[in-house]
């Protein structure tokens, strides 16, 4: 990870352990997470996965969401904000709750059937987030990950591309350089006075 992204990350961190609290407010929740939270439980429950580790988890809506609906053998919330973390405990016993970073998870190699991210790809050291989550899944295993995506190209410092904003061939390219076939790839239906949230949805299966 490189030295600029290793100070954004902390920062986004440390910003995330304060606002934690108002992570959960309705409103928020419905319009804005909701939406990437129901396409990847769609993949989740089409996969049949068993095992399922969700990365930079926050408080923990989508996990304890995926415990209640797909029942599944094993479920992960992971996270690196404290606060977070601390909020996600509150909503279920039932999932494992672990602070660790995407780019270094705390899973042996081939232990989980998917991993799924949603609204924080951005933040990630995206080329070595998604070598880990090929690391961790096993054969068939299903990536999902929900990003920000402009519909039209913008201009974002060059330390940064293709990892900031990623266009849907970048996604692309960065699953398949990771060792991912990408089976699914499509914007996120939003009611349309959110749509200046322009999200995309990528998924792919290890070989």
């Amino acid at each position: 990870m490189t030295a600029p992204r290793r100070v954004l990350n902390g920062a986004v961190t440390s910003l995330w352990s304060v606002l934690s609290p108002a992570y959960d407010l309705p409103f928020l929740q419905q319009w804005v997470y909701r939406p990437p939270h129901d396409e990847v439980i769609s993949q989740l429950r089409a996969h049949n996965s068993r095992r399922i580790a969700d990365i930079a988890c926050g408080t923990g809506v989508l996990s304890s969401r995926i415990e209640q609906e797909l029942h599944p053998d094993e479920i992960y919330g992971v996270d690196m904000s404290d606060g977070m973390l601390a909020q996600a405990r509150a909503k279920s016993p039932k999932v494992q709750w672990l602070r660790s970073p995407a780019e270094q998870l705390p899973f042996p190699a081939g232990s989980l059937d998917a991993v799924v991210t949603t609204s924080a790809f951005h933040f990630f050291d995206q080329p070595a987030a998604l070598r880990e989550f090929h690391r961790v899944l096993a054969p068939g295993g299903l990536v999902a990950v929900a990003t920000l995506s402009a519909r039209q190209r913008i201009q974002v410092p060059s330390r940064w591309k293709p990892q900031h904003n990623p266009s849907p061939a970048e996604m692309r390219d960065l699953f398949e350089g990771a060792g991912f076939t990408v089976n699914d790839q499509h914007r996120i239906p939003r009611p349309l006075w959110t749509q200046i949230i322009s999200d995309l949805l990528t998924a792919g299966t290890k070989g």
